[in-house]
């Protein structure tokens, strides 16, 4: 095995995405199963977890699925613990599930802004918490937080999901003070605009969220989960042992150019 090849193999390792049943989560998901991790993933649809079975086997991964809710810590508790007995102890913990919800803050109910907070920043501390002892016990660890660039500005509609990924930021900056002594590396991936499922009616035809992205992009394109998978894979190796605490912005570069447009309040929300 050369060099390059030993610093990305994840032989032996086990990895949990949380919600990693499509998007950027399965990509992930697969790019850790390809460099040999054996792959764990949760939802609380079990419908969502049988049909991503398919996915990844075609991506010739044996994905382990299980469901249990990242906001309940006594039902994140029973699931990592069925992971560690049927599987093994989590080297990797990719905190993905999250959920957006796209309301003006006048119009935006306290239950809706709590639960996007639930499941955006006190998940990923919930499920941290419980998988940190263990890593910490044996020295070693990776934790990955999905962070946004709504960790750093924020969007017309989007407080709770900014609120939470900003929050999300500064909550992995703590994990890593806290844990980085125990050789456990704590760093977020901030996706920029991603071809996604969801993100397909506005790369259609002329969409002016799709100009935006486009012209505000230094890249000129909208990045793919693939990028994304990549710099999971980076973290999640060991050529990342002295990265911590750091938010890797896969963006292609739109947060160095990304200023004031005039009008763009009035641009539909991606």
């Amino acid at each position: 095995m050369n060099v390059t090849n030993e610093l990305f193999d994840l032989s032996g390792k086990v990895a949990l995405i949380t919600g990693g049943t499509h998007g950027i989560g399965m990509a992930i998901g697969i790019k850790l199963g390809q460099a040999g991790a054996k792959v764990c993933v949760n939802d609380i649809s079990e419908e969502k977890l049988e049909s991503c079975k398919a996915e990844y086997a075609k991506a010739g991964i044996d994905v382990y699925t299980l469901v249990f809710n990242v906001t309940d810590e006594a039902d994140v508790d029973r699931g990592i613990s069925q992971i560690e007995q049927e599987v093994g102890a989590i080297d990797i913990l990719v905190n993905n599930a999250g959920i957006i919800k796209r309301i003006p803050i006048l119009e935006q109910s306290i239950a809706d802004f709590k639960q996007v907070i639930d499941v955006d920043l006190v998940a990923p501390l919930i499920v941290g918490k419980r998988v940190a002892p263990k890593m910490i016990e044996k020295r070693g660890g990776k934790i990955i937080n999905m962070c946004s660039m709504m960790s750093v500005y924020g969007r017309n509609s989007v407080s709770a999901y900014a609120s939470a990924k900003g929050g999300l930021k500064l909550l992995t900056s703590n994990m890593c003070c806290e844990w980085a002594k125990y050789n456990v590396q704590v760093n977020g991936i901030g996706p920029g605009y991603i071809a996604t499922a969801q993100t397909a009616p506005i790369r259609e035809g002329n969409h002016p969220f799709n100009d935006l992205v486009m012209t505000r992009t230094p890249a000129a394109r909208w990045g793919e989960p693939e990028d994304v998978a990549n710099a999971a894979l980076f973290l999640s190796s060991k050529a990342a042992e002295f990265v911590n605490g750091h938010v890797l912005y896969v963006d292609g570069g739109i947060l160095a150019n990304f200023g004031y447009v005039k009008g763009e309040n009035d641009l539909p929300e991606a």
